[in-house]
């Protein structure tokens, strides 16, 4: 009897859940063409076609559906086995605060996938603005918080950023971003859509905009990533989001683009877990370090 390689099944679901094979190559650390043998050959070994493959990307087919679950769970009870067998198992209450420009196409996911991997782990999250997070670092809002930051491509981020022992999960590129038919027509008064005025993200474009001398004006303030994006889907104006944060319904405006719209560069951003606290549990110490693995 023949049974389903491990690694494949993985490279399987990252792959539907990313919804294309470039997207899933950095998160699987494959280049592209890898990830494309490793489908090929779970689709030989399952004797159905898995995928279907289009300008938009991939998805599913039936068969892939049928053995996505099956995957799935392969996966979450293979992890589950070996964490037992090393007495890795997370049995508590964690409070997590998530900055909202972390993966918020995908954070639904992920969290369920902790859930199957830890079925004993009970979690609070809470979604933040970043300088939420950091001001709340040393208090008890929270056990750990994933924040962000913004990096200069040519540097490194600052050291105290995070506190002692931050881990940093993701780099990501930062880009202005619109509505397919809003970017083709360039404004002389840029119209911005924006998170409120407390968020850091928020304060960063509109400190860089005023330096560099373009006009602009808020053309809507959002209160979450979400909604930011449905208002730029809606043509309300051009953001700054990071590369996970853009929704389908709008794209990153090219170099020839940008410049056409006379928006200056931008830094990268970075995605980090908190330092430990002064006097942290041995269980919020294992609970982070399993966060990093997964995040």
């Amino acid at each position: 009897m023949r049974f389903f390689d491990a690694e494949q099944l993985r490279t399987f679901v990252t792959v539907v859940e990313s919804g294309s094979l470039s997207a899933a190559a950095p998160k699987l650390f494959l280049s592209p063409s890898s990830v494309s043998d490793q489908l090929r050959k779970l689709e030989e070994r399952a004797g159905v076609t898995l995928l279907t493959r289009g300008k938009k990307g991939v998805a599913p087919t039936a068969s892939g559906v049928r053995l996505i679950e099956y995957a799935r769970s392969i996966l979450s009870l293979n992890e589950m086995a070996l964490a037992d067998l090393r007495d890795q198992t997370l049995d508590g209450e964690l409070r997590l605060a998530v900055t909202d420009y972390f993966r918020p196409q995908e954070i639904a996911m992920i969290l369920r996938h902790l859930r199957d991997r830890y079925t004993q782990l009970k979690l609070h999250v809470t979604v933040m603005k970043s300088a939420a997070i950091e001001a709340e670092a040393e208090r008890d809002t929270f056990d750990i918080g994933l924040s962000m930051r913004l990096v200069p491509t040519r540097g490194a981020a600052p050291a105290k950023a995070g506190g002692r022992g931050a881990v940093v999960l993701r780099r990501e590129t930062l880009s202005w971003v619109a509505a397919p038919d809003v970017a083709m027509f360039p404004a002389e008064t840029l119209p911005l859509v924006l998170l409120p005025e407390t968020c850091s993200m928020h304060q960063f474009v509109v400190q860089l905009l005023t330096r560099r001398k373009r006009a602009f004006e808020i053309a809507h303030s959002a209160s979450g990533v979400p909604g930011l994006n449905l208002a730029l889907e809606a043509g309300l104006g051009v953001s700054c989001l990071n590369a996970s944060a853009i929704s389908p319904g709008a794209q990153a405006l090219d170099g020839a683009t940008a410049a056409r719209w006379k928006l200056p560069a931008l830094p990268a951003a970075e995605f980090y877990l908190l330092g430990p606290r002064r006097g942290e549990s041995e269980f919020i110490g294992q609970a982070r370090q399993a966060l990093a693995e997964r995040f």
